[in-house]
Formats: structure tokens, C-alpha cells, sequence
């Protein structure tokens, strides 16, 4: 019987940009965090920075059992061909341990950046001719016709930067069968000033970029709540920070309101691409 991919990646997962790193000298680290995360109980490594199946397979290969996906890789930067090519060889080698995650980025980063949904659309369309199927990949939806079409030409979504109330109407959107596995920010410290500048730190690059902040604003967040790296209120519906007991009681909104799967960030004063392996591990066991 053939496994369903909310049973591939379970309650939780970890995204990290980290782990997607391409440094030689880090291989033997990063493969050891993945086998780590593994025993710890995780279902799914999710990795962020426009990651490929490459980043995927290395991962993939220091593990079992855990499923790992890209969020995301984005349409601009590979082109269909070779997003299929790189899913066939991996699903040859592992099969149904690799999750293809696709988006259609930011305006801002992407030179002639036009339509997004047709060219999502146009790319599904290339994906389905070479044979990739529509179980094994999902999208980085945050609008209803993106949802939409995560519900229709995918396994479900992965949205990110979002809170447990955006999570709520993509449900109503994507319907009981596909999955819902939003990202979820959290930050280890239960000092509110700090909690609050680490998290805003972090914050203020995504509020330039208008697929977010148009996001927010369709939740009911205003023009206020985004300026100057984000208001408290904004920063404490996206971030999950605390004590054991708020940071669970965060997470766990996430999938009352619907989610399949929670891919957790950690969020850490001083980012930069050390793995925040202590961090992980407090998760895993505050989350049971």
C-alpha cells in the first residue's frame, strides 16, 4: 500500500536554510543534523533559499527514513525540464522519501517577473508531460487561486510566514483530502523584549517583499502593523516564543486550525549559519 504523503511527514518538520548549504567542509555536520532530526522524531526536513532536488538528495542519502522537500524551489530559476529530471532520479533512488516544493517567489527578486499564476500554471503543465506526478509536489500558496491550485494540480500547500488564521481559510480552500503544511517561526526566549527584537530582526526583510505583506493585509493587519519591521501584534501572530507552555500552545493552533503538518524555524539571535541543533532538540521534546 502505497503511503500518503501526510503520513510521510507526520505532525512536524524542521525548515532550514542552513541545512541546504552547498560548503564541502559542512557535508559530514549537516548530514549528522539530518540523521539527528531523524531520530528526534521530526517527519520532514524542509529546505529554504531556493533549494533543489541536489540540496534534497545528499540529505536524503544520510537518512532513512525522514521525507525531505524544498521550500521552495522557485519557477524563475529551474526550468521544468530539469526539475523533472532531478525528481525522477531521486524518487529512483529513494522512492517517496523526496517532496518537490515550488513557488513563484517575490517580484522584487526576480528579473521579468510577470503573471505568477499563469507561469505556475504553464510549469505544472510541463511537470505533468514528463511524468512527475501531482501526489509528490506542493505549493508555496498563500492567495486563494494559488491555493486553488495546490488543491487541484498538487498534493496540497506549504505556505509560509503565515499565522494560524491564514491557516484556517486555506482549509476551507484546499477541502479535507490534500495537505496543509504551513511554516511556523519560533523563537526560544521568554523575555518579551527580546523575544520581540530577535523575531523583528528577522521579520523586516520579508515585509519589503508585497506577496507577504498583501497577505497580512488580507488578514486584517494594517498598513501599521508592517511598517518599521513589524508592530508587536504582527510579530506575535507570526512568531511562536515563550515559555514551553505558550510555544507549544502557539504550534498547536496551527493544527487546530487545520494544518496536516507544522515545519517549525527556528529563529535565533544570532543567525548565520550555525545549525541551531540545541534548539531542535528542546522542540522535539517540548512538542512530545
Amino acid at each position: 500500500m502505497t503511503t500518503s504523503l501526510k503520513e510521510t511527514v507526520g505532525r512536524y518538520g524542521i525548515w532550514s536554510v542552513e541545512l541546504r548549504s552547498e560548503d564541502p567542509d559542512r557535508r559530514g555536520e549537516l548530514d549528522e543534523a539530518a540523521a539527528e532530526l531523524e531520530d528526534l522524531g521530526y517527519g520532514a526536513l524542509w529546505l529554504g533559499g531556493n533549494s533543489t532536488a541536489d540540496h534534497a538528495a545528499t540529505l536524503i542519502g544520510a537518512t532513512r527514513r525522514i521525507a525531505v522537500g524544498t521550500s521552495i524551489q522557485s519557477v524563475w530559476q529551474q526550468d521544468a525540464e530539469t526539475t523533472a529530471a532531478g525528481y525522477t532520479e531521486l524518487e529512483a533512488a529513494h522512492p517517496g522519501r523526496f517532496v518537490l516544493g515550488l513557488g513563484v517567489s517575490h517580484g522584487p527578486l526576480v528579473k521579468d517577473y510577470r503573471r505568477p499564476y499563469a507561469a505556475m500554471t504553464a510549469y505544472l503543465d510541463e511537470l505533468d508531460r514528463a511524468g512527475v506526478p501531482a501526489d509528490r509536489r506542493v505549493l508555496a500558496a498563500l492567495g486563494p487561486r494559488m491555493l486553488g491550485l495546490s488543491r487541484d494540480r498538487a498534493a496540497g500547500a506549504i505556505p509560509y510566514l503565515v499565522t494560524p488564521e491564514h491557516t484556517a481559510r486555506a482549509r476551507e480552500i484546499l477541502g479535507e483530502r490534500p495537505l496543509l503544511a504551513p511554516e511556523s517561526k519560533v523563537v526560544l526566549e521568554s523575555d518579551p523584549a527580546r523575544a520581540r527584537q530577535t523575531a523583528r530582526a528577522y521579520l523586516s526583510r520579508y515585509l519589503e517583499l508585497p506577496n507577504y505583506t498583501g497577505n497580512f493585509l488580507r488578514l486584517g493587519f494594517t498598513e501599521d502593523d508592517i511598517a518599521d519591521g513589524g508592530s508587536d501584534r504582527l510579530v506575535d501572530a507570526v512568531f511562536a516564543w515563550g515559555d514551553e507552555s505558550r510555544i507549544r500552545e502557539r504550534v498547536t493552533a496551527f493544527h487546530e486550525a487545520g494544518a496536516d503538518h507544522v515545519a517549525l524555524q527556528v529563529v535565533t539571535a544570532n543567525p548565520g549559519g550555525a545549525l541551531p541543533r540545541e534548539e531542535w532538540r528542546a522542540l522535539a521534546s517540548l512538542l512530545g
